[in-house]
């Protein structure tokens, strides 16, 4: 691999120190680079109004053009970040420019010198692609990059036969480390991870919580979701619940926008005492939090390649999520490694959970898989799959 070991690698995002997945696994995949020896910079366009650290001693270059979170430049302010762009990228060695997502390829995508080699990625799933504005740029302009890489084999098949792509790869997101012990799977805890934002859909989890605790089930949290009426046969279903559920907590971890208004839908549930919210952990405590855990649950509207799961996985914890993306069923295999729920299906969702939380047996069954299933996505093995891509690409 002399080629891709002596090539720069230069990773640019619209902000690299917010708190999120497409930041985690640039920093993630950045610093396992420049620890094999590539020279390694990270571009944030902007910074975030929280600024967010993921790597303690990184052994790459963080650089940030705007000071200023991320929103409309005036002409002065693109001139100054072409400026800011020329001179920075003029001081790199030759090799590859990876441009994190549809935005930062029409953004700078022209601005790169010929000795950087544009790669594109798209870190969301066909399906979300489809829904928005995100399918028209990616087919207007990743197919004149050196390659389009996506999270999974099942999306960069569909963007090569729908959206005309003649240079897809896919590269699945690296866990950050690999832990030598798992978690009892004992804790009566139900992990929910990620922003308190819209998209994330939490609101959906705390009914689906609320329901596999025995709750009656709320309205109002989208499709799937109960009326309040008890039918025939689910009186009695609804006391095992209860008694299997006793003791459990959904913990939330993150911080967002939503907060307050989750914070009332779990009152309406009637399981305020039961969800409990954590705010932000540093990715340090993560593994406190995965090994004193039972089940994670992804109640997202749309996924790429979500890392949570596969971090919870390495620890033996199973999942339980709505089927919304490739990626998704890249690293839950429904049945085996985990519990598939059709999208926005509360009650399913609830359905799943409340099968997990009443048997340590069936989660033990489902985590040992889930481990195994997801070395795949072990770091070592994706940073073989990124040098792979620089050796074919200058092949």
């Amino acid at each position: 691999m002399s080629d891709g070991r002596t090539g720069a690698v230069v990773f640019a995002c619209m902000d690299a120190d917010t708190l999120g997945g497409v930041q985690r696994v640039t920093h993630t995949v950045a610093q396992g680079l420049a620890e094999r020896g590539h020279e390694v910079h990270v571009i944030g366009l902007h910074r975030a109004e929280k600024p967010f650290r993921y790597v303690e001693r990184p052994r790459y270059t963080s650089h940030v053009i705007h000071r200023a979170p991320v929103g409309r430049l005036s002409g002065p302010g693109r001139r100054r970040e072409r400026r800011a762009l020329d001179r920075l990228l003029r001081e790199v060695g030759p090799g590859f420019a990876v441009l994190s997502s549809p935005s930062v390829v029409t953004r700078i995508g022209d601005l790169l010198p010929e000795r950087l080699l544009p790669i594109g990625q798209y870190h969301g799933s066909y399906e979300h692609a489809r829904g928005s504005w995100h399918l028209g740029s990616v087919t207007g302009h990743y197919g004149t990059l050196e390659k389009a890489v996506f999270l999974s084999e099942e999306d960069a098949w569909l963007f090569s036969e729908h959206a005309l792509l003649p240079n897809t790869w896919s590269i699945p997101n690296p866990l950050p480390a690999w832990p030598s012990r798992t978690a009892e799977l004992t804790a009566r805890r139900v992990l929910g991870v990620g922003r308190l934002e819209g998209v994330k859909r939490f609101d959906r989890l705390i009914s689906a919580f609320a329901e596999a605790c025995g709750r009656p089930a709320r309205g109002g949290a989208g499709p799937g979701t109960g009326s309040g009426k008890a039918r025939s046969g689910e009186a009695g279903s609804r006391e095992a619940r209860r008694e299997a559920g006793e003791g459990w907590e959904l913990h939330l971890i993150g911080e967002g926008g939503e907060r307050g208004r989750l914070l009332s839908h779990a009152a309406e549930c009637e399981v305020s005492d039961r969800v409990v919210f954590r705010g932000a952990v540093p990715a340090a405590l993560m593994p406190d939090e995965y090994m004193g855990g039972s089940v994670l649950a992804l109640s997202s509207e749309h996924e790429g390649l979500p890392l949570v799961v596969g971090e919870a996985a390495s620890y033996g914890v199973p999942s339980v999520a709505f089927d919304v993306s490739g990626g998704l069923r890249s690293l839950v295999l429904d049945g085996r490694t985990g519990v598939l729920a059709p999208p926005a299906d509360v009650t399913a969702l609830a359905t799943a959970l409340a099968g997990l939380m009443a048997s340590a047996a069936e989660r033990r069954r489902l985590g040992a898989a889930a481990r195994a299933h997801v070395e795949a996505f072990r770091p070592d093995r994706v940073l073989d799959r990124w040098e792979a891509l620089f050796e074919q690409v200058t092949r």
